[in-house]
């Protein structure tokens, strides 16, 4: 006999069609986090240290994440961050803050106004399989963005940095890791031995391999899966889509007001040494998105 669906309440709120934005480090999911924060009746969270230590606690350990367990422990932690109390928003980390216009401590959102919650939290792609089993009505928002672009901004990233450090690696790591890009654990130490840009270009393509088994896995009407390079020279078509398949409006001053790392930016960020590094671990990747065929005609 099939078990009920399990109904989320927070803050006396129904959680229905909860959306959840996904994509490499880098990606663009922060500005769609954005838009979605000062769109009407969202309450969207991204970062929150709940959700965090969740989120990398399936990464290191991939097998949780197959766990009936799994489910409910990531449906706690995002009850938990999506509930609206007095000082809400004085535990989250700047970039939410920011992304909500709060001053304070908060709240950035009154309850009575919410009706639908979501989430831009890093590294969310990698528990994608997890969110999808927990929330079965969910929305998922995808970004591919050029792995070079990603690449840079990922070097110039303290944060980002950090997990490249051997030290990060644990005896309960498993492989294959998506977070890593690492396959088998045979592969390891050649790892700690790469150049940070070809840790970068691994965790891109672990990404983005997600992001195409997402494509072929979720029906049309709960995956949308855009551009990084559309979002940021066509925003209004952007937000036209999203818009369409949220069944809701979406902000686009947001995105409009918002200061953006350039597309293609790679060109003057990335050493020769590290494109091409990146080019090497990521090229099946790239030429399969278009990047490097249409880099490589300008070039």
């Amino acid at each position: 006999m099939r078990l009920p669906p399990h109904i989320l309440v927070v803050n006396g709120v129904k959680v229905r069609r909860p959306v959840f934005l996904l994509g490499a480090p880098h990606s663009g999911a922060d500005l769609l986090g954005r838009a979605l924060k000062r769109s009407p009746g969202f309450h969207v969270t991204m970062g929150r240290p709940c959700v965090a230590h969740v989120l990398y606690a399936f990464a290191r350990k991939p097998s949780i994440g197959e766990t009936s367990g799994a489910v409910r422990v990531l449906r706690d932690a995002l009850a938990e961050s999506w509930q609206v109390l007095r000082d809400s928003c004085g535990r989250c980390g700047p970039v939410c803050r920011e992304a909500g216009g709060v001053l304070g401590n908060g709240p950035c959102v009154a309850t009575a106004e919410v009706t639908r919650f979501g989430d831009a939290s890093p590294d969310l792609i990698y528990s994608a399989g997890v969110l999808a089993r927990a929330f079965p009505d969910a929305r998922f928002v995808q970004l591919i963005r050029d792995g070079r672009d990603v690449a840079a901004d990922m070097l110039a990233d303290p944060a980002c940095l950090a997990w490249f450090k051997p030290v990060m690696v644990s005896e309960q790591t498993e492989f294959p890791n998506a977070f890593l890009g690492v396959n088998r654990d045979e592969h390891l130490e050649r790892w700690k031995g790469m150049p940070a840009a070809g840790k970068s270009a691994l965790r891109w393509r672990g990404a983005v391999r997600i992001s195409a088994e997402l494509r072929r896995s979720l029906p049309p009407e709960q995956l949308l899966t855009l551009r990084y390079e559309d979002l940021v020279h066509e925003p209004a078509r952007s937000v036209a889509a999203l818009t369409e398949f949220l069944e809701t409006r979406v902000s686009k001053v947001a995105l409009y007001g918002t200061r953006v790392p350039e597309v293609g930016s790679w060109r003057t960020r990335l050493r020769r040494d590290d494109l091409a590094l990146v080019e090497k671990v990521a090229r099946q990747e790239l030429t399969r998105l278009g990047y490097l065929q249409a880099a490589s005609a300008t070039r």
